[in-house]
């Protein structure tokens, strides 16, 4: 099993303190925005702006280690998890869940597999399920 470090560095990315504390925390968290990420680090790291997080969060997306989460309360989240699942998006507490239903996700897949959408060409599926506890 691959250490953060060398997670990061299989990537092409530079495995910062900075870095390798996000990615940890981001594992910790599951999903989270920029926002917890920097709530949780401020004692170890208290010069590391949320800015820098959320471009450090940004970077992790680009090289395939986090996927972007949209949330209803206007807030970006990442998700550690980058294989294809459903989520459970609780819209009271602004939190996220990973709900495991390979057959949701079979059924979808294959169905956009199958059709045709005018001038658009589908790449994975990403489904979200909204409610309330």
């Amino acid at each position: 099993m691959l250490t953060i470090k060398e997670k990061i560095q299989q990537t092409g990315l530079k495995a910062t303190p900075q870095r390798i504390a996000v990615y940890k925390e981001m594992q910790n968290l599951g999903h989270a925005c920029a926002d917890m990420v920097a709530e949780n680090l401020k004692e170890s790291f208290p010069s590391l702006t949320v800015a820098t997080i959320y471009n450090v969060l940004d970077s992790f997306v680009e090289v395939g280690l986090l996927v972007k989460r949209f949330s209803s309360n206007n807030k970006m989240y990442f998700d550690v998890n980058t294989y294809d699942h459903v989520h459970i998006y609780d819209e009271q507490m602004n939190a996220y869940k990973d709900y495991n239903d390979p057959v949701l996700v079979k059924m979808v897949t294959d169905y956009l597999n199958n059709v045709e959408i005018p001038n658009f060409k589908f790449r994975t599926v990403d489904i979200q399920i909204l409610g309330r506890q």
